[in-house]
């Protein structure tokens, strides 16, 4: 089997899972990555001169200036990256493009992921903007140590570990995960709905974060295809405490999380953070209306995605 280097997205899942208290062993076997791999990975990007903690952001600056210093000659010019900056402009991350091209033979020429963020920042070193394309961190979470968790308090609430196991192993479609995304000032903001196995996303446009709002909207969506919604995982926030009624009306049972584990959560984590493109945090959402979180939910499942083989959310969902 072809080595593959670590990339970047699966920094953060490792520094999430180490996060959890994890043996180097358990994370290779959940990662698919041979334990030396991950051993050499902690070794060589871990904050040595200060706490010895692993950042994904500090690891993943490290391998890029590595790759950086080893390269003396540039092998692509701008007709080559021409295909690229058409896909960033569409959303598609370095890696997306870098499959997207393998897996409809667009260049003769093999182009690395590293390639592609190299010439992005060499393209804003010189003024240009096809840095904004790319997916951004958003958010700095803080630990929130010894502290008294008083949401998601309801009786008969069904835990994620009550879940079937085959839900976890996205053997099935038809087990999605829910949550809210706000935006500045007002109280209006969208709920989206991803499905576990395939990735494909539906979005919502809420008028304010009430339970009502929220449940109305929500069983619009899943009647879009009852069929295929079985479960749903939501976390504690208190717009899902009438979780019953939307159950009342549609064949779905809801599953909730362990407060502050949003890893339990993190397909749909991972979406919220790629919808961010399109409605960044410090941008109203008053004026965004439900034909555009559908034009924005069509652009996520269109996407290509590494762990399909490059294929899109959109034909994993309807076997195409």
């Amino acid at each position: 089997m072809k080595y593959q280097q670590i990339t970047r997205e699966e920094r953060y899942t490792i520094a999430a899972y180490r996060a959890q208290g994890l043996s180097v062993s358990h994370i290779a076997e959940l990662t698919g990555r041979h334990r030396s791999t991950l051993y050499r990975e902690f070794q060589r990007n871990s904050c040595h001169r200060t706490d010895g903690g692993y950042r994904p952001s500090k690891a993943d600056s490290r391998t890029r200036g590595r790759r950086r210093r080893s390269r003396r000659n540039r092998h692509y010019s701008e007709r080559h990256f021409k295909l690229v900056r058409a896909l960033l402009r569409k959303k598609y991350s370095p890696e997306q493009i870098v499959g997207y091209i393998r897996r409809h033979k667009l260049m003769k020429r093999r182009l690395s992921h590293e390639t592609i963020y190299q010439y992005i920042w060499r393209n804003k070193k010189n003024g240009g903007n096809l840095w904004t394309h790319l997916r951004q961190a958003s958010k700095q979470r803080r630990k929130r140590y010894k502290a008294y968790d008083s949401r998601g308090r309801l009786a008969d609430k069904r835990h994620i570990t009550d879940r079937p196991k085959s839900v976890e192993g996205r053997r099935y479609k038809g087990h999605w995960e829910i949550d809210t995304v706000h935006g500045r000032g007002s109280n209006h903001c969208i709920v989206t709905l991803l499905e576990r196995k395939t990735g494909f996303v539906m979005i919502g446009k809420l008028k304010n974060k009430s339970t009502y709002e929220l449940n109305k909207k929500t069983v619009r969506l899943i009647n879009r295809d009852p069929r295929n919604i079985k479960t749903i995982t939501a976390d504690n926030g208190t717009e899902f405490h009438q979780y019953k009624k939307i159950e009342d009306c549609c064949a779905v049972k809801f599953y909730f999380a362990t407060p502050y584990h949003s890893w339990e959560r993190g397909s749909n984590e991972h979406v919220n953070g790629l919808i961010r493109q399109y409605l960044p945090k410090n941008q109203s959402m008053e004026d965004i209306t439900q034909q555009q979180c559908d034009a924005i939910a069509m652009k996520l499942n269109s996407r290509p995605r590494k762990r399909f083989g490059y294929k899109t959310p959109e034909e994993m969902y309807y076997g195409r």
